[in-house]
C-alpha cells in the first residue's frame, strides 16, 4: 500500500503525485511545496514521515478569524511594538528532532519571521515576528499548514503546573505487563518442570501464545527506544538505548529460534518482564525527573516585587500579589512586572531587557508599556493590564543576550562519559557473546543480553542534574536566586572575589548622616526629597530616610548620571546633588571616612552630607572567613580616605581600589580574567551591571526585591550576605558529590556487567537491576546534599 510521503498514512484512494511522491491528500501535497519552496526539504531527512496529517485541516482556516480582534492579540501577545511583536505558542504535537529544526526555520519559510525558539521539553514555540509582514492569524495559519496548529486558550492563567506523566508511555507499560502476566501463567508449567503432563499439543499452544503476545510487547511497547535507537543512528551517533534495543532483538530472535525450530520454550516471558521493569523504571526516571523541575523551579521563589499604591500608602509587595487594576509606583532602573497602561504623561522605556535593542522608546499617556522593560528617569505610575508573569521575566533573565561563555562542566563531562561508556558496553557485550557461543549458544545470547541490559549509563547522566537540581531549590530558600544550575559549578571553581563597598559591605541601617553647609529651608529639604526619591542609588536612599516624611514638589528634566549624580529643575533653576567634581566645588575636605555628597542650586553650591554609611556587623568576620580561600578585592567609587578605617576593620587580606567608576571596575574585572583569574563579583546591580557581566560568576545584592540586573548570574537578598562562605563551600561540595555518584555508577556497573558477562544474570533481573541504580543515585545526591546544607547552616530541620 502507498504510503503518503509527508505523514505516512495510507494513501486510501488514488494518490496525489508530485515529483515521483505521493500524498494522501492535497493537505499534504502543499505542505511539501511550502518547504520545498523555501528549500527545506532537508525536514525530511531528520526523520520519516515527520510531519501531520492534513486530510481534515480547512483550507480557509476560517476559525481563526477571531486572532485579528485587537483585544484577543493584546491578551496573546508577550511584547508589541510598531516593528517588532512577541508571542508564545503552546504546539503538543512537537515529538522530535524535525520538529525543533523546521519550528527554528520559520524565518526561511516566511520573512515576516524575525526569529523562532522551540521549548521541546514544554512543547512550547517563542515567535518574533514583523506585524508589518505578517498578522498573528497568518502566523497561526502558517504553522497549521506545516502541520504545528498551537493550541490557543485564551483563559489560560499560565503559572507553574503540576508535573505530570506521558499517557502514551502509561499506555506501553500497561500492554506490557499484562502481556508479561499472561506469557508467565504460560510458563508456569515450564517454571516447575511439569510439561510432561501436558502433553506435546498443549506445550507447543502455550508456547505459540507466547509469541502472540510478545508481538504487541515488541511493536509497541519498546517502540520509543526504538525510535530512539533509530533517530541516534541515523545522526552517526549511538546513544544509552542502542545497546537496549540489540539486547530485546538478540532475545527475541533466539527465542523464535528455540521455539520454532527446536522446540523449546525459549525466552518470550523473560522478554516480556525485560520490557515492563525497563517502562517501569523509565516511568520513574520520568516521574522524579518531572518532580525535580517542579521543586527546582526557581520562579517561586524570584524576588520580584513592586511598590503598589493604596490609599496614596506605598506599600512593597510581591508580583505574585498584583492584580489587574492596581496602580503600582515604577522608579528609576526599576523593571515592569506586567503589561501596564501609563497613568504619568510621559515615560522613556529601556527596551533592550526584551528585544536587544538599547534605545529607550517614549511612551505617551494611556499607552501600554510592556513586562520587562526598565524605567528611566522619574518615577511613573501604572495601572495594571495583564496578570503579571514571573515566568516571562525569568525567561528574560535567561535571554541569550546575558548568556556567559559556559566553561568544561561536569554536565557536558557526564554526557562524554555516558558515549564512551555505551561504546564499551557494547564491546564487552560482543566479546561476551563470542566466547560462550563456542560452548553454548543458548548462554551466549543470555550473556550478550544481560550485559546490554544491565549496563546503566543513566545513573551516571542523571547525577549531575539531581545533585544541581537540588541546589537550586536549597540556594533558593536561603534567599540566593541563581539563573541556572551551570551558575552553581562556576561557583564551585571561583577562586577570586571582588565586592563592591555601597550597599554590599556596608548597610543603610547603619548609616548616620551629617549637614553641613547653609541651613535647609523647608523648601529646600522638599525639593531634595523629590529629587532623591526617584533615584536607586544607595546614598540617595539614605539622604531620602534622612529626610523623612516630606511634600513632594515637581521638578522638571530629572538626570542620574551614573557615578556623577543627579541633576533636575525647580522653577527654571538647576538642582545639583553627587560628587564634588560633579558640582564643582573647590573646597579641601578631609574626613577619614565616609561619603560626601555635594548639593548646589543655581550653580550656587550650598554644602554638603557626610554619610557615613557603617559596615554590615557581618561584614569583618565574613571577609576574615573568605581571605582563608580566596583572592578578595574592593572596588568603590568612593574617595580613597576610608582605607586606613576599612583595613583595620576588614583586614590586610584585602586589596582596595578607590575613584573606580562603572567602567573601571567593568576593566578591573576583565583583567583578572585575562590574568586567569576565576572571579565572583558581589555589587548593587544597577551600577555594578558591567562588572557583574564581566566576571564569571556576578551576584547582586538588594535590599528591596523591586530590583535585579539581567547581567547578574545570582540574586542575594542583603540579610544573607554573610552567608556567602557556606554558600561557596556548598557549592564546592557540590562537586564532591557528583564525583562520588559517578563513582557509585561506575562500581555498580562493574559489578553488574562483571556478573552478566559470566552468565549468572538473566535479563529479567537485569531490566529490575536497571533502575535500580537510578534510584540509589536519586536518592543519594538528595540525601547527601540535604545533609551537607543543614551542616552549613543552609537549611533547617522542621520541627514539629
Amino acid at each position: 500500500m502507498t504510503k503518503c510521503f509527508h505523514c505516512g498514512e495510507a494513501c486510501t484512494e488514488s494518490p496525489i503525485v508530485l515529483e515521483e511522491k505521493s500524498f494522501c491528500c492535497q493537505g499534504c501535497k502543499l505542505v511539501y511545496e511550502v518547504l520545498s519552496d523555501n528549500g527545506l526539504c532537508s525536514y525530511y531527512d531528520l526523520e520519516e514521515f515527520p510531519g501531520e496529517s492534513q486530510k481534515l485541516k480547512s483550507s480557509k482556516f476560517q476559525k481563526f478569524d477571531f486572532l485579528e480582534d485587537l483585544d484577543v492579540q493584546n491578551q496573546l501577545l508577550d511584547f508589541k511594538n510598531e516593528e517588532e511583536c512577541h508571542v508564545t505558542f503552546f504546539i503538543p504535537i512537537i515529538h522530535c528532532a524535525s520538529c525543533i529544526w523546521l519550528l527554528e526555520n520559520l524565518m526561511q519559510i516566511n520573512s515576516g519571521v524575525i526569529s523562532s525558539r522551540v521549548d521541546f521539553i514544554k512543547k512550547k514555540v517563542q515567535v518574533k515576528y514583523n506585524p508589518n509582514k505578517i498578522s498573528l492569524k497568518e502566523l497561526v495559519v502558517l504553522l497549521s499548514t506545516i502541520g504545528y496548529e498551537p493550541k490557543i486558550k485564551l483563559s489560560d492563567e499560565g503559572g507553574t503546573s503540576n508535573p505530570s506523566i506521558d499517557n502514551k508511555l502509561i499506555t506501553q507499560l500497561a500492554v506490557a505487563g499484562f502481556c508479561f502476566g499472561n506469557m508467565m501463567l504460560f510458563s508456569l508449567p515450564e517454571y516447575f518442570s511439569e510439561t510432561k503432563l501436558l502433553g506435546e499439543g498443549f506445550k507447543g499452544l502455550f508456547n505459540y501464545l507466547n509469541v502472540l503476545l510478545a508481538l504487541p510487547v515488541i511493536i509497541y511497547s519498546a517502540n520509543s527506544y526504538f525510535l530512539s535507537a533509530w533517530n541516534s543512528l541515523k545522526q552517526k551517533k549511538v546513544n544509552m538505548d542502542v545497546p537496549i534495543v540489540l539486547g530485546i532483538i538478540a532475545l527475541f530472535l533466539y527465542s523464535l529460534w528455540e521455539i520454532f525450530f527446536s522446540g523449546n520454550a525459549g525466552f518470550m516471558d523473560s522478554l516480556g518482564g525485560l520490557i515492563f521493569f525497563l517502562l517501569l523504571g523509565k516511568v520513574y526516571q520520568q516521574k522524579t525527573f518531572a518532580t525535580l523541575e517542579f521543586d527546582r523551579d526557581y520562579k517561586s521563589y524570584f524576588p520580584m516585587a513592586v511598590t503598589k499604591l493604596v490609599q496614596d500608602q506605598e506599600n512593597v509587595v510581591p508580583i505574585s500579589k498584583l492584580s489587574i487594576g492596581d496602580v503600582i509606583l515604577i522608579g528609576d532602573q526599576e523593571l515592569i512586572p506586567a503589561d501596564s497602561i501609563l497613568l504619568n504623561q510621559s515615560a522613556y522605556i529601556d527596551y533592550s531587557f526584551v528585544t536587544g535593542e538599547e534605545i529607550p522608546v517614549s511612551i505617551k499617556k494611556g499607552e501600554v508599556i510592556y513586562a520587562g522593560g526598565r524605567q528611566i528617569g522619574e518615577p511613573i505610575l501604572l495601572t495594571v493590564q495583564k496578570s503579571p508573569s514571573q515566568g516571562y521575566l525569568t525567561d528574560l533573565w535567561n535571554n541569550d543576550a546575558f548568556e556567559k561563555e559556559k566553561t568544561g562542566n561536569l554536565e557536558p563531562l557526564a554526557n562524554k562519559v555516558s558515549g564512551v561508556f555505551t561504546w564499551t558496553v557494547l564491546a564487552v557485550a560482543f566479546v561476551a557473546f563470542l566466547f560462550w557461543s563456542f560452548e553454548d549458544l543458548s548462554l551466549a545470547v543470555k550473556a550478550f543480553t544481560s550485559v546490554l541490559i544491565v549496563a546503566c549509563p543513566c545513573a551516571l547522566a542523571m547525577s549531575t542534574p539531581f545533585t544541581l537540581g537540588n541546589t537550586l531549590r536549597i540556594f533558593g530558600k536561603g534567599k540566593l536566586y541563581l539563573k541556572n544550575a551551570s551558575v552553581v559549578e562556576k561557583m564551585a571553581q571561583v577562586d577570586t572575589l571582588v565586592f563592591d563597598k555601597t550597599g554590599t559591605l556596608t548597610s543603610p541601617a547603619n548609616a548616620t548622616i551629617n549637614f553641613h553647609g547653609e541651613c535647609l529651608t523647608d523648601e529646600t529639604k522638599d525639593v531634595l526629597k523629590s529629587l532623591v526619591s526617584k533615584s536607586s542609588h544607595p546614598l540617595s536612599n539614605r539622604i531620602n530616610q534622612w529626610l523623612g516624611t516630606r511634600s513632594f514638589l515637581k521638578i522638571d528634566g530629572f538626570k542620574e548620571i551614573k557615578g556623577k549624580g543627579l541633576e533636575a529643575f525647580y522653577f527654571g533653576e538647576c538642582i545639583c546633588l553627587g560628587s564634588q567634581e560633579f558640582i564643582g566645588s573647590k573646597k579641601l575636605i578631609k574626613i577619614s571616612d565616609g561619603n560626601l555628597v555635594f548639593l548646589s542650586i543655581a550653580n550656587h553650591e550650598i554644602g554638603y552630607f557626610h554619610i557615613q554609611s557603617g559596615l554590615r556587623e557581618s561584614s569583618p568576620p565574613m571577609i576574615r572567613e573568605l581571605a582563608k580561600s580566596y583572592e578578595l578585592h574592593l572596588l568603590s567609587g568612593d574617595q580613597s580616605h576610608e582605607q586606613l578605617s576599612l583595613r583595620s576593620n576588614l583586614g590586610p587580606q584585602i586589596n582596595f581600589n578607590f575613584n573606580q567608576s562603572p567602567n573601571d571596575k567593568l576593566e578591573y574585572l576583565q583583567n583578572l580574567s585575562r590574568n586567569g583569574k576565576h572571579t565572583l563579583m558581589v555589587g548593587d546591580g544597577l551600577n555594578d551591571a558591567g562588572a557583574l557581566q564581566a566576571s564569571e560568576v556576578g551576584i547582586a545584592v538588594t535590599e528591596q526585591v523591586s530590583h535585579f540586573s539581567p547581567a547578574s548570574d545570582a540574586i542575594i537578598d542583603s540579610s544573607v550576605i554573610s552567608k556567602i562562605p557556606e554558600f561557596l563551600a556548598f557549592a564546592k561540595s557540590n562537586r564532591t558529590i557528583i564525583k562520588i555518584s559517578f563513582l557509585l555508577s561506575f562500581a555498580y556497573n562493574l559489578i553488574g556487567i562483571s556478573l552478566a558477562v559470566q552468565g549468572l544474570l538473566s535479563p529479567v533481573i537485569c531490566a529490575i537491576l536497571m533502575p535500580l541504580s537510578s534510584i540509589t543515585v536519586v536518592i543519594f545526591t538528595t540525601v547527601s546534599t540535604n545533609l551537607v546544607a543543614l551542616k552549613k547552616g543552609l537549611i533547617k530541620l522542621k520541627k514539629d
